[in-house]
């Protein structure tokens, strides 16, 4: 019984510091994301609003730009010095940036060494992005049980969608608590101090988190050092189905969640302050459904079909979906945000262990890390900046649907592809394991 309990203690401490390390991650990534309009104008000179909010974009972009080459590092540390060590240098390097962002002058302060700063900081946030989500699902993965892999891999999401929900809460708050004078003074820094001390209870939680199984019996049998190299080669079929799937869930992940209250609020009847009261609400209501659908891999539904399936409803929905959030009024808005979300929870349920078991373990965390990086780094990252350029360019307000319909039939092509490997042991040598 002691020992049942110890068991228990221990993969509630694995659970919570994969959930706390992902929150830290996308809560900066999505506090930017929310503070879009205010940096436009606080880290860039007076002009045209639109070429600054493009900017602003860009250097969210740039952040993601890193990520493959985080993710060739960090997928190689996870693969050669541990997955537990590795996530601990990955949530440092996100949380120190994330309160040096909170510190940083603007350019009426010091011109144009303000948006330099920020994208410097922007391009260390990236590189840690790289390897720490693909690591903890890795890790979460590989030390669960058969029947709750899609259970525990979704904990990593759960942190994602937290800290995004905690990201738009924050940005919500400063929004309607403080004067628009002080918000662009000092109230935007504010959040991310809070981003600072998150991640000091991230580094504490993890300081001594137990090694991998799958990881120590691949070591044991390692006979050359090269998981990049096998990524590209041995398991190039898996990488680059996994890369194009993350492209499409990258797509409809920054479309929904991030692009989406600004898109209303620029081209709809509802401002964005209520859009983003509607965010908050979808996010908060992902949080139960995330683990629900790690429990429908698990249980009833083989993963690759259900993000499929999920991807082939989203496409068929996003133009309709898009014409009625422009054309209606807040609680039409809401509704199409709340459906776009509950679809999302799907995929973020399900998705995290079918990438993790695709590939092998001399390799998966490194296959993991760089296909998700190319595909939700670079697809995913620039889609902001991309949908915005797209109705500038187009004078179409719906421009980001099409943009959507096409990266999600994409991506259910790409995980119909995929082998379907639920059941199959992740310690050993073989292609599954």
């Amino acid at each position: 019984m002691a020992d049942m309990t110890q068991t228990q203690r221990n993969r509630r401490t694995v659970l919570t510091a994969g959930f706390i390390g992902n929150v830290v991650e996308w809560y900066d990534f999505a506090l930017y994301g929310f503070f879009a309009s205010v940096f436009s104008t606080i880290f860039f000179p007076a002009g045209d609003g639109t070429a600054n909010l493009i900017a602003v974009y860009g250097i969210f972009a740039a952040g993601f730009v890193m990520r493959p080459l985080g993710s060739v590092l960090f997928g190689w540390l996870g693969d050669t010095l541990g997955r537990s060590r590795t996530m601990m240098i990955s949530v440092a390097l996100m949380a120190i940036p994330t309160f040096a962002l909170g510190c940083l002058p603007v350019y009426d302060q010091v011109g144009l060494a303000a948006p330099i700063m920020l994208v410097f900081l922007r391009l260390v946030q990236g590189l840690s992005v790289g390897g720490e989500f693909s690591t903890s699902v890795v890790y979460l993965v590989e030390t669960a049980p058969v029947e709750r892999r899609g259970l525990s891999g979704s904990a990593a999401n759960m942190g994602a969608v937290a800290g995004t929900a905690l990201g738009s809460l924050m940005a919500m708050a400063m929004l309607n608590l403080l004067p628009e004078q002080a918000m662009q003074a000092w109230g935007w820094r504010i959040p991310y101090f809070l981003g600072g001390a998150i991640g000091v209870a991230a580094l504490w939680l993890r300081r001594q988190l137990p090694c991998s199984p799958a990881f120590q019996a691949q070591e044991a049998h390692r006979t050359r050092n090269a998981p990049i190299m096998e990524t590209l080669t041995r398991t190039r079929a898996q990488t680059l189905q996994a890369t194009l799937f993350a492209a499409g869930y990258g797509v409809f992940y920054y479309i929904t969640m991030v692009y989406f209250p600004n898109w209303v609020a620029d081209h709809g009847a509802v401002n964005l302050d209520a859009s983003m009261r509607m965010n908050t609400a979808a996010l908060a209501m992902m949080l139960p459904v995330v683990p629900l659908a790690g429990v429908l891999g698990d249980k009833l539904m083989p993963r690759k079909w259900l993000v499929a399936v999920v991807m082939l409803v989203t496409a068929a929905l996003a133009w309709p979906a898009l014409v009625v959030a422009r054309d209606g009024s807040l609680w039409t808005v809401g509704a199409i945000q709340f459906g776009l979300a509950l679809l999302l929870a799907l995929l973020l349920g399900g998705a995290p262990a079918l990438f993790a078991q695709i590939f092998p373990a001399r390799n998966r965390n490194t296959g993991y890390s760089i296909s998700y990086a190319l595909g939700m780094g670079i697809a995913g990252g620039a889609t902001p900046m991309f949908a915005t350029w797209l109705i500038k360019q187009t004078g179409m307000s719906l421009a980001p649907a099409a943009l959507l319909a096409v990266a999600a039939l994409i991506a259910a092509g790409a995980a119909a592809a995929m082998p379907e490997r639920d059941r199959i042991a992740l310690q050993g040598s073989g292609a599954g394991a």
